[in-house]
Order: structure tokens, then C-alpha cells, then sequence
């Protein structure tokens, strides 16, 4: 005891401690008003009002997300932890942590009086109450604590140990004596291992035992289970990574423990104190910078989550649902076609290529809209570096997405097509395609144009000199004629080409409403979109015209078992199968012709190329019957051409759509086609082929 501390500061902290001890104890045994009567006073006052039930709310889990395949992608934490039965901790680690906090755990109700005397003589010239604090104790502390996290209290408002008042402490035991009468010893003991803190943002004793030595806690052994035993007294000062020999130091105290409560053998303990520490250190991380696959689509699911009110009422609630429910996600992305994709990708324009390219691919599923792979050549991270980025190549920008999309080019000339044949027209029916330019006011129909619409003069190039000719509208598609598309549209109303491309889908990526109009120019791409709007629109070329929005989430749960619901399939018939099977024809035949890089798959296929005027741009979209992809290759920061740029080493005079795009895509789909369906496109009408 402190020389400080007179004869009559001690006969006064001798009162205290029996008045503590004595409400204690009257509390269990009494009612709280007969201690008062006799002399209790404030803390009997306390006592009488204090909480008799602890109101324990479901711990903070992690929420996961997975890939249909069952394939961890990655996990949302605020707090690292892994909730486990105590049947799945290890002996040794639950005989450590009993013998140096509480050694009478098994003994005492939940209250430790003897040893709280002690502490309260021990600590009265600080004015703190420190030590004494039962397993029990302990375990109403961290549920107190939690519930204040999680009600968005700031940790500093909350009483932890060390800043502990004898009020503090007298609500702590009560409420521990309930627990002790609600829930046996072996329960009690499980809540704490798995809510203690045992460093920085690790919780519990299956996320301790992973992160510092990569096993489960069923597995640890003496030595490992003292050191994590001693951990929780101190978890940012007794941390073996920063701070290994005073870490060792304290697991020594914890062995010594062990062998003085009879839990190991001289020998056990002699071998254990000898030991390193042996960390296997596990990098483990919470979001989509840490994810194992497919950071990009983790990102995009994350976006879906925290702007649906199905998961809270504003983005708040929703983040701390995501970083606290435990949420289990169960989503569309098949790991296969992930891993493939990115092999692709990578193979074609590596991460941190000097060209500054981007690349990217995004598949769906014809007939259901799952997104089955989404990959790009950059990392999702906000670390400034020539590889990182969080912007989204494939998706619109309200979820992530680049600000404005990319230009697709010639793989809108579908939609025209599409618009031409509901118009009772044919494929082989003759387009005169020699025009190039369209002078301002030009009369383009436009009825769902402002009146008075004045349109702008429209001037253009083919990719290729010697097609400003007649032609068949078939040829056209196939060989991507620009003149031949502005033929077509010249003699349809633009707002049908758009309400087509609308009716798949497609919209513009900045702000998600229909391609405007106002610019005939939107027929040959002129407006930007996202590769996954391409790839979904095209999936209803091979689903017999049926088109389904993209979908990301199969099933969510929470750690309590609640189910969220999650978005319907919405799926409509756009376009006529028949129209459908007809624009699959003049595509089909683009992939047996393997223009550029792009080469028959093996199964039946179709596919468009597209490339902006500079070559910006480039894209290969196409599909079998079970796969819908788009690649897409072009700059996205400077949105400079990239002809006679070494891309991959390589300098082109020309890059268009089946250069590094169509490349990427036939290695792909060539590698994964086989997962799913790859029958045909069906037969087309023969009104649908001849004038």
C-alpha cells in the first residue's frame, strides 16, 4: 500500500470495500432496499437500480460474399472475427485463459469478492478499480461495449477496463450474477473466447488463432494458446508482431500459470517456454481491396447492397449491416469463367502495361441475366499506382463505373437491324450504301424527337475503302459497313432503332437513360455505354429474344438466419425470336470469317466488332447460346488512339475490335463455352431473309 495513504484514507478504503462486498453480497441475497436501510447508501441506491438482465445482442460477424460455386470472394469486418463453439477451441487455449484471468472461474457465481477487495486496496490511491474482474466480469464488459459499438456510440464514450468507476464495477457484478444464473460455465466461457478483443481489429479466438498462426483454434497447441492467452490483457501492447519479446515474456507468465493450476507438466511447461513464438501471420483484410477473386465485381455487389433499402435505410445502416451482420452472399459469378476471364485479359493487356491500356470482360448468362464473370486488367485499390484504380470498366457509373462509359461503336449496328426487320423488312434485302454524308437538316424521322428538331450535318468513313456501294443489309452487318447502317436508318424511324436497343437494355452508362436522338450518330456508337449493357443486350440474341436485366446476388442472409430479399429476375421478350435467330445469322458468319484475331470457337457463335473513328475503342461483343460476353480494350485516361502504341510489346498500325479485344474474347470463350449451353441460334423465316 502506498506511504501516501494515511491511517485514516485506510480505515476509510476499508469501509468502502466492505460496503462494496457487503451490497454485493446483500444484492444476491436480499433485496437492495434492506442494505439501503441499513447504511448502504449511493452504491446500494445504485445497486437497487441497476439492470438485473444483461440484454446481449448477436455478435459482430463478418459478412462474406461468394461465388455461385461456393468460392470465398471476400469479407466485410469492422471487427475480424469468426464466431465457434467451444467444442471447436482447443483444451490448452481454454485452460490458459482460465489460469491467468480467472482461476476460480469454475468455483465462484460469477463475482470473485476476495479477490475484489484486494484489487480495490491494491488500486485506491489511483482513484481506478483495476484487476478482480472475473471471466464472467470480463465477458458483461465486452457485451456492454459491443452493444454501445453497435448502437454508433464512439468507443471513447464507452467504459473499458481501466477507466472503471466502483459504480462501474458494481453494475459489471451484478449483471454478471445474472449471466451466471441464465447460462451454464461452459456457455459463459464460449461468449467470451469469441468476443474478446485480442488485437487491433481481430476478435476472438478462431480469428486470433488464424491470423497469427494460420490454424483453426481447435488446433492450437501450449505454447500458441499462452500466447494468445496473455494477448487479451493488452492486445496492442502484448502484439508478437511489433512487440515479440515482451509478447513472449507474457505467454511465459501464462505457461507458468497453467503449470501452478495443475492444466500441464513440468515438462509440458519447460518445452512450451523454450518455443519462438513460430507466427505464421495470415494477411487478412475486410473488402474488395482484399478480395481472392474478382475485386471488381465484389465492388460492384457491394454498391448493389449499400444502395437498396432491402439492407437498411440509408447508406449507414447499410455499411454497418455489411460490416457487421454477417452477411452471407451468395452471388452469380461462376469462379471458372472468372479465372478464365482474367487469365485473358492479363495474357492480352497485362496489369500495369506502358501503354496505359485498359481491358476488360464481363459475361451474363442468356435467358437469366446472372453476371457470371467480370474482369478487368487493373486492381481494385485506391493506392495511387499505374495497376490500381476503383473505377469499374464494365458497369455504369452509378455503381461504380468509369464517368461516362466508352463509345461502343459498331457493335450498336445490331439494334438498327433489329429495328429493320420489325419494320417488315429483310436481310438480304439491297441498302444503297455509298452515302457518307448527311448535310443539316437532313430529314430524318424522329417521332419521338422535339418538334422542329433541326438535326446537324453528318459526315462519316467505313473502316475500309471499296464498301460505299450497294449491298445487302446482311453484308453490311457482317463486315461492319457504316454506310450501309446509315442506310438502313435513313429509311426507319430513329426513335424504333432506339426503342429497340431500349427494349435490350442499352442505355448511356453516365446517367442510365436511352441513347438520345438527337445525333443520328448514336446507330454506329456514337454514345457511350458500359461493356456490361452491351453484353446483356447481345444475351438476347441467344436467348430467342428474350431479354434479363443483369442480376449479381442469388441469396443473402444474416448471422441470425434472417433472409433479404433480393431483386426478381426481370426478364421481358424484347424482340421476336425469329428477329432474334436473324441477327444471329449475318453475326455468326463474322466469327466464321475470323476477321483479325477473332476465330471460330468450336461450337456454334456469334460476335460484332466495334472501333471508334481514332481507335480509342475497341470492343468485341458475342455469345453462344449459354454465354454473353463483351471485351472491351481502349485508353481511359487520356482517350488517345491506340495505333502504332506498343500494347503488350506489340505496335499496330491499325487496333480495331478484332485485334487485342476479339483476341481476348475468342480465348475466352473458347476455354469456357463448353460450361454452358452451345446449341444453336434457330432457323430464320424466310420473310426474314428475302424481300
Amino acid at each position: 500500500m502506498p506511504d501516501s495513504l494515511t491511517k485514516r484514507g485506510k480505515i476509510a478504503l476499508f469501509l468502502a470495500v466492505s460496503m462494496l462486498c457487503g451490497v454485493l453480497t446483500a444484492g444476491l441475497l436480499v433485496p437492495a432496499t434492506a442494505v439501503a436501510a441499513s447504511g448502504g447508501s449511493q452504491i446500494a441506491e445504485l445497486f437497487e437500480h441497476l439492470p438485473g438482465e444483461l440484454e446481449r445482442a448477436p455478435l459482430d460477424a463478418p459478412s462474406k460474399i461468394y461465388s455461385a460455386d461456393g468460392k470465398l470472394i471476400a469479407s466485410f469486418y469492422a471487427e475480424n472475427r469468426e464466431p465457434v463453439k467451444l467444442e471447436d477451441v482447443s483444451q490448452h487455449m481454454q485452460d490458459a485463459i482460465i489460469s491467468i484471468e480467472d482461476a476460480r472461474f469454475y468455483d465462484h457465481g460469477g463475482v470473485d469478492l476476495q479477490g475484489m477487495a484486494r484489487a480495490l486496496v491494491n488500486n485506491a490511491a489511483g482513484g481506478g478499480l483495476q484487476g478482480a474482474s472475473t471471466i464472467t466480469m470480463q465477458y458483461v464488459n465486452n457485451v456492454l461495449i459491443d452493444a454501445g459499438v453497435q448502437a454508433g456510440k464512439p468507443v471513447e464514450e464507452l467504459t473499458i477496463s481501466g477507466t472503471k468507476s466502483i459504480a462501474d464495477k458494481v453494475r459489471e457484478a451484478k449483471l454478471a450474477v445474472t449471466v451466471e444464473r441464465e447460462y451454464s460455465k461452459d456457455e459463459i466461457l464460449q461468449g467470451y473466447l469469441n468476443i474478446v478483443l485480442f488485437n487491433r481489429q481481430t476478435y476472438g479466438v478462431e480469428a486470433a488463432s488464424q491470423s497469427f498462426f494460420g490454424i483453426p483454434a481447435k488446433e492450437l497447441n501450449i505454447a500458441q494458446s499462452a500466447m494468445l492467452a496473455g494477448m487479451v490483457q493488452s492486445p496492442n501492447y502484448f502484439d508478437p508482431v511489433t512487440n515479440p519479446d515482451v509478447t513472449k515474456e507474457r505467454r511465459n507468465m501464462v505457461l507458468a500459470a497453467m503449470l501452478k493450476n495443475g492444466k500441464i507438466t513440468e515438462a509440458e511447461y519447460k518445452e512450451a517456454k523454450a518455443s519462438g513464438l513460430d507466427l505464421d501471420p495470415q494477411p487478412i483484410h475486410s473488402g474488395c481491396t482484399a478480395a481472392t477473386m474478382g475485386d471488381y465485381f465484389c465492388n460492384y455487389v457491394e454498391n448493389l447492397v449499400l444502395q437498396s433499402d432491402v439492407f437498411g435505410k440509408d447508406a449507414t445502416e447499410r455499411a454497418r449491416l455489411l460490416a457487421r451482420g454477417g452477411l452471407t452472399i451468395k452471388t452469380t459469378l461462376d469462379s471458372r469463367l472468372q479465372k478464365e476471364a482474367q487469365a485473358q485479359i492479363e495474357k492480352q493487356v497485362p496489369m500495369g502495361d506502358e501503354s496505359g491500356a485498359g481491358s476488360s470482360m464481363v459475361s451474363v448468362e442468356p435467358g437469366t441475366g446472372k453476371i457470371l464473370a467480370m474482369a478487368q486488367n487493373t486492381n481494385y485499390s485506391p493506392e495511387p499506382a499505374a495497376s490500381n484504380t476503383e473505377l469499374n470498366f464494365n458497369v455504369d457509373a452509378s455503381k461504380g463505373g468509369t464517368p461516362y462509359g466508352f463509345q461502343p461503336g459498331s457493335t450498336m449496328k445490331p439494334f438498327t437491324t433489329v429495328a429493320w426487320l420489325e419494320a417488315g423488312r429483310a436481310l438480304n434485302e439491297v441498302v444503297d450504301a455509298s452515302r457518307t454524308f448527311y448535310p443539316e437538316g437532313y430529314d430524318w424521322k424522329a417521332s419521338c424527337a422535339p418538334k422542329n428538331t433541326v438535326f446537324s450535318q453528318w459526315s462519316f468513313k467505313n473502316a475500309l475503302p471499296g464498301y460505299a456501294r450497294p449491298m445487302t443489309v446482311s453484308e453490311g452487318l457482317t463486315d461492319s459497313v457504316n454506310s450501309a447502317t446509315a442506310a438502313q436508318a435513313a429509311q426507319l424511324d430513329l426513335c424504333d432503332i432506339q426503342d429497340a436497343a431500349t427494349r435490350m437494355g442499352v442505355h448511356r452508362a453516365v446517367d442510365g437513360k436511352p441513347l438520345s436522338v438527337a445525333s443520328p450518330s448514336f446507330i454506329i456508337g456514337g454514345q457511350e455505354v458500359a461493356p456490361m449493357t452491351m453484353a446483356a443486350a447481345y444475351a438476347t440474341f441467344a436467348s430467342g429474344g428474350r431479354y434479363c436485366e443483369p442480376i449479381a446476388l442469388l441469396e443473402v442472409t444474416d448471422s441470425q438466419g434472417t433472409n433479404y430479399d433480393v431483386p426478381d429476375q426481370k426478364c421481358s421478350q424484347a424482340i421476336s425470336k425469329e428477329v432474334a435467330a436473324a441477327i444471329s445469322k449475318p453475326l455468326q458468319k463474322l466469327v466464321e470469317n475470323a476477321p483479325g484475331s477473332i476465330e471460330p470457337i468450336g461450337v456454334p457463335a456469334a460476335a460484332k466488332t466495334g472501333t471508334t473513328d481514332l481507335s480509342e475503342q475497341t470492343w468485341t461483343v458475342g455469345y453462344t447460346q449459354g454465354i454473353s460476353t463483351a471485351s472491351w480494350v481502349g485508353t481511359w485516361q487520356s482517350y488517345s488512339s491506340l495505333n502504332y502504341v506498343p500494347v503488350n510489346g506489340v505496335a499496330r498500325e491499325f487496333v480495331d475490335g478484332s485485334s487485342i479485344a476479339g483476341a481476348q474474347w475468342t480465348g475466352y470463350m473458347e476455354k469456357v463455352a463448353k460450361y454452358y449451353d452451345t446449341g444453336g441460334f434457330g432457323s430464320v423465316p424466310a420473310d426474314l431473309l428475302y424481300p
